[in-house]
């Protein structure tokens, strides 16, 4: 850390060193990820599809936290690369869910060991009991966010 007198200042403020680490962080995933022609953004749509039957594009739009019209680009994107696929909702034939795909799958399978590097780079620094540490303290930090699903 540098010794500036402005760097003191921002390193000693908690929300800016996860600021930046966000971006370090996105930064890092979206090198790893475009390898697929990917970003962070439609990594974590396939990660939300991997777990559920398929959605709605407003349900993404609700569980990401991304805007509505940004949805339909990512979904747009991953359908071209045959990730993901649009078919009629069983419950309601005017509208559509999202599924996703075997190559959807097999892309998600192959991409885990770039995540995986990505996350090890950035918490080198830190030994295995402070990683897990760290992941409790995030979930818990995360958990009130996701259950209001906010902005992007």
């Amino acid at each position: 850390m540098s010794d500036a007198p402005w760097m003191r200042g921002l390193h000693a403020d908690t929300g800016y060193l996860l600021y930046r680490l966000g971006l370090r962080s996105g930064s890092l995933f979206n090198a790893g990820l475009e390898q697929h022609g990917l970003r962070l953004r439609h990594y974590a749509l396939l990660r939300y599809l991997s777990a559920v039957e398929g959605a709605r594009q407003r349900e993404l739009s609700d569980r990401l936290g991304y805007d509505p019209s940004a949805i339909v680009s990512l979904v747009d994107d991953l359908q071209r690369l045959e990730l993901v696929e649009r078919r009629p909702d069983p419950g309601d034939r005017r509208n559509r869910i999202v599924v996703l795909t075997k190559d959807g799958e097999q892309l998600l399978r192959d991409s885990e060991q770039d995540g995986a590097r990505v996350t090890d780079d950035l918490l080198a620094p830190l030994g295995a009991e402070d990683r897990r540490t760290l992941h409790a303290l995030l979930l818990r930090i995360a958990e009130p966010a996701d259950s209001t699903a906010g902005g992007d």
